[in-house]
């Protein structure tokens, strides 16, 4: 650590970024709130990454997959990949990111993604891309919290990023108001690409903060493989349990 880091720190001390107590590195959570939260570890689906029941003298295979992705022919994800289960502690943690102007948080929730998409990254993407959100939410929110995400990622991971080319043409109802197969009817073509010849031919790392339906997740991922991408991977801070 340099001497103006250490100062820096002196000045303005790390502190965890679910409840505020000062750390002596800055690595994000006091252990107590890291213990408090869900994280996602082995056994999962090596597909999707939805967790296994961790039962005690239950083995599984290094590559097994859920029912649901041994029932489907077709995918539109390579991989997929979260950092914790969303849950009441993750949820606060998201919240504060994305509604309570907590952006100081976004470069440690964004080396939580890094941490979960370990495997992905050895695919050596080409792109990182986040979930774009309208630009009249744009406007209300004033940033995008997977931008932001991405941001960090971009830097940590080399892989460039790429802002503009995956837009959202239509201002939708949030899909936290809505359930079920209403989710998947409010993204109908909402999404587009702006600029097919960035994702032709590429391998594509989409960022978001929360998988729930994965409804989101599938629109975007349709019109990028319609636009001609190569392979196809997803990290999200959360996910559902489901």
């Amino acid at each position: 650590m340099t001497l103006w880091q250490k100062l820096l720190n002196i000045l303005l001390p790390p502190r965890c970024i679910k409840c505020g107590k000062i750390l002596s590195e800055k690595n994000g959570l006091c252990p107590e709130c890291f213990n408090s939260v869900n994280f996602i570890s082995e056994p999962y689906c090596h597909k999707c990454g939805r967790p296994f029941v961790k039962e005690a003298n239950l083995k599984f295979a290094s590559k097994q997959y859920c029912g649901n992705c041994l029932q489907q022919k077709k995918f539109l994800f390579d991989l997929q990949r979260s950092a914790f289960i969303y849950d009441d502690v993750s949820k606060d943690l998201i919240l504060d990111l994305k509604f309570r102007d907590k952006t100081i948080s976004a470069e440690a929730l964004a080396n939580m993604l890094y941490m979960a998409g370990k495997d992905i990254w050895e695919q050596n993407p080409d792109l990182i891309i986040p979930v774009p959100i309208h630009r009249l939410r744009l406007i209300k929110r004033r940033f995008n919290q997977s931008a932001l995400l991405v941001k960090y990622l971009s830097l940590k991971t080399n892989i460039q990023a790429d802002y503009s080319s995956l837009t959202r043409k239509r201002n939708t109802i949030p899909q936290v108001q809505l359930s079920g197969l209403t989710r998947r009817k409010n993204l109908r073509q909402a999404f587009s690409v702006k600029y097919p010849h960035n994702i032709k031919g590429k391998k594509i790392v989409l960022i978001d903060d929360v998988e729930t339906t994965g409804s989101t997740l599938h629109e975007c991922a349709k019109v990028l493989r319609k636009a001609g991408a190569e392979k196809l991977y997803s990290v999200t801070l959360a996910r559902a349990e489901t």
